[in-house]
C-alpha cells in the first residue's frame, strides 16, 4: 500500500493562510484519486477538496473560493493552500488516495485558526 506523510498543519489566525503538503511514497497520481479531508472534534471526517487522474477538482461548499487543491507529479506531492481560513476550518485534516484496489490515509495534520 502507499504511504502519504503530511506537513504544513499549525496555527493562524482567522483570515490568515496555510498550505499543506501530501508526499506519496511512489507515483500513484495518474490512477489515484487524491483528496484532503479535515475531522474537528466530535464531528465525522469530511471532504474538503479532491482531484481525480484526469485533473477533474472537486471542492466542498464551505471551502469553494478560499482553498485550492494542486498536485506536482515529479514530487509525488499533492497540496491544499488555504487562504483566508476561519476558526471552523479548525480540524485535523488527512490525505487520501484512493484506488479501486487500494485506499490509502496519511497520519493527520492538525490545523488550528485561533486568536
Amino acid at each position: 500500500q502507499v504511504q502519504l506523510v503530511e506537513s504544513g498543519g499549525g496555527l493562524v489566525q482567522p483570515g490568515g493562510s496555510l498550505t499543506l503538503s501530501c508526499v506519496a511514497s511512489r507515483p500513484i497520481f495518474n490512477s489515484a484519486k487524491m483528496g484532503w479531508y479535515r475531522q474537528a472534534p466530535g464531528k465525522q471526517r469530511e471532504l474538503v477538496a479532491n482531484i481525480r487522474s484526469d485533473g477533474l477538482i472537486n471542492y466542498a461548499d464551505s471551502v469553494q473560493g478560499r482553498f485550492t487543491i494542486s498536485r506536482d507529479n515529479s514530487k509525488n506531492t499533492v497540496y491544499l493552500q488555504m487562504n483566508s481560513l476561519k476558526p471552523e476550518d479548525t480540524a485535523v485534516y488527512y490525505c487520501n488516495a484512493y484506488r479501486i484496489w487500494d485506499d490509502a490515509w496519511g497520519q493527520g495534520t492538525q490545523v488550528t485558526v485561533s486568536s
